[in-house]
């Protein structure tokens, strides 16, 4: 059984945006398992959504024992590079997992 990864990321469209969260779905799937994990569980941020993604996906890793989280790119977190760097440090460090970034990764 392959160990289980979360993924997170972040709507660039107003709307639903089904077609982007689902095609990004399938690609982090992917790469989670050719890396011998099973992707989880997706959280998205949406626009307009009351409650943060990044807070849930926080609030998950503390009670699951999960140890891997994968983005499509540090842009999902902020754009300024200071903040994406910030928002790495944070994860790894303070929620002690390990973060995988896609974006730039040869197929």
């Amino acid at each position: 059984m392959r160990p289980t990864m979360y993924g997170y990321m972040r709507l660039a469209v107003n709307g639903d945006g089904a077609d982007e969260s689902n095609a990004t779905e399938r690609e982090l799937a992917a790469h989670a398992h050719r890396e011998g994990f099973a992707l989880r569980r997706l959280f998205i941020e949406r626009l307009n959504d009351d409650e943060s993604a990044l807070f849930s996906l926080s609030e998950a890793i503390k009670g699951s024992g999960v140890k891997h989280v994968i983005v499509p790119s540090l842009w999902h977190f902020a754009r300024l590079p200071g903040l994406q760097l910030a928002m790495r440090e944070h994860i790894e460090q303070e929620l002690g997992v390990k973060l995988w970034v896609v974006q730039g990764v040869a197929r």
